[in-house]
Formats: structure tokens, sequence, C-alpha cells
């Protein structure tokens, strides 16, 4: 599906968040447009995960206001959600035997008619995502029998067969190798950032960050936050302060690279 018009996608307004007498963040404003993929960083146990799922409608915001295309989110159901906006879990353990090809499958439950059979358009579409994730072929094998990594690229599976116009991701490079994280994300990037869609991800690695995002979400914690283009605010400074750590940024042959001093 794609997006009606040319407004925002998902937007935030004074929003502030809270977990555990915390704050994850005062205030935000954040207004995310079709095109663009964004990038959530900052240390561990900052609140970046509290956010993604506020910012998904799984659990209450302190005060403001979340908005998924033009619509007020606390005013979605949660079917009508879940056509608009997809979310890849940080850890997505399977407790229970099932096939690859059934777990693909689950982001297509959104879109299923009232009886809740899966159609022929469905299997194509899950098969098609297993197919670009390179697990085509493996339809049938248990779940429980595959690698972390291979784990993590079905999950990510079930997120292009669900088809969202807004992708939250958190960590979605977990479990895989150096390799595979470049091909996930390209894919990620290329699928989320056309046809008016766009992509949020909570990252660990501050290169892949750089590499793949136009548009950076700094959380520095005590609900301090900053927000704006990779180019403007991928610098020592506001790395530094962010990971409460010095940071050096050297050019590489696709962007700038940062690195703990």
């Amino acid at each position: 599906m794609s997006a009606a018009g040319t407004g925002p996608l998902l937007q935030a307004m004074d929003l502030d968040v809270s977990v555990a007498g915390l704050a994850v963040c005062r205030a935000l404003d954040l207004c995310i447009e079709p095109g663009q993929c964004w990038a959530l960083l900052g240390r561990n146990g900052v609140g970046k995960t509290t956010l993604l799922h506020t910012l998904a409608g799984l659990r209450p915001a302190d005060r403001g206001d979340i908005r998924l295309l033009g619509e007020n989110m606390a005013g979605l159901g949660t079917l009508e959600r879940a056509r608009r906006r997809g979310l890849l879990a940080q850890d997505d353990e399977t407790a229970f035997p099932a096939t690859v090809l059934e777990c693909a499958l689950t982001g297509r439950f959104p879109h299923l008619g009232h009886w809740g059979w899966e159609r022929a358009e469905d299997l194509a579409l899950s098969r098609e995502a297993l197919r670009q994730l390179g697990l085509g072929g493996l339809d049938n094998r248990n779940i429980q029998t595959l690698s972390g990594g291979e784990r993590r690229r079905v999950a990510v599976a079930a997120l292009l067969a669900q088809d969202p116009v807004m992708a939250l991701l958190d960590e979605p490079t977990n479990h895989l190798d150096p390799g595979a994280q470049i091909a996930v994300l390209k894919l990620l990037r290329h699928r989320f950032t056309s046809e008016g869609r766009s992509i949020l991800m909570v990252l660990h690695d501050v290169n892949l960050a750089l590499r793949f995002s136009d548009r950076l979400l700094l959380l520095f914690g005590e609900g301090r936050w900053q927000a704006g283009p990779t180019a403007s605010l991928a610098d020592a400074r506001h790395l530094g302060e962010l990971y409460g750590h010095p940071m050096e940024l050297v050019q590489g042959p696709r962007g700038p690279l940062a690195f703990p001093l």
C-alpha cells in the first residue's frame, strides 16, 4: 500500500515519554515525511525501545499526541494501525514450532479477510519476501532449526510481507553478520523510502546509522533529544555527548565513520 497524499506519515507533537521514573523525552516534536530514513540513537538504557513502542501506539505517552498518516494514533483500531505501520521488535523468539513460511505469513494478518484465511496473494507476497532475504526454498523448515541470523531475516521478511507505509524497527541487524547487515539495511532502505513510505530504525552501530540514514533522532538522557539531518548532527560534539565518550569522525569510502577515542 502507499500513503494517501503527501503529508507527514508519523508525527509526535509535544510528546513526553517516561519509563520507571526515567524521562525518555520531553516535548518531543518529530515529523517523518515520505521517503525519509531515520535512525534513533542513544546509550544503553536511555529508552530507545520505549520511545519506539510509544510511537507505534503500543504504550501511552505521558503527554502529547501521535499522528499516523494524519490521524490520531489513539483513535485507530489495532488492525488499522497494523495496516499502516509495521513494527519489528528487538527480540523475535518463536516459542512454538512453526514453519518459515507460516512465520512470514504473520505479516499478512492485518490484511486477511473476515474469516482470516490466507489467499494466494498472501502466500506469494510472503514467499517473495523470503526470497528477497535469501531464504527462498526454506518454506517448510521449522523456524526453531534456523540460526539466530536466519530467524532475524524471517522476521524482516514478515515485515516486508506486511507492507506498511511506516516501518518502525528495533535493531534490525541483531544476530546478523556484517555482510548480512549491509544487505538487509540496503533492502529496508530501498523498500521503505519509495512509494510514499518511510522508516525509523533503532540502531546500535552508529556507523550503520551514518551510512544508511538521512535523518537522526538522538536521545541524550534525562528527556533531552535532538532531531535533524544526519549531515548536521553527525559530528564529534553531538556523538561524544550522545554516548558519553569522546568520538572522532574520519571520512571513509562511503561517508563519515565514527570511532571512540
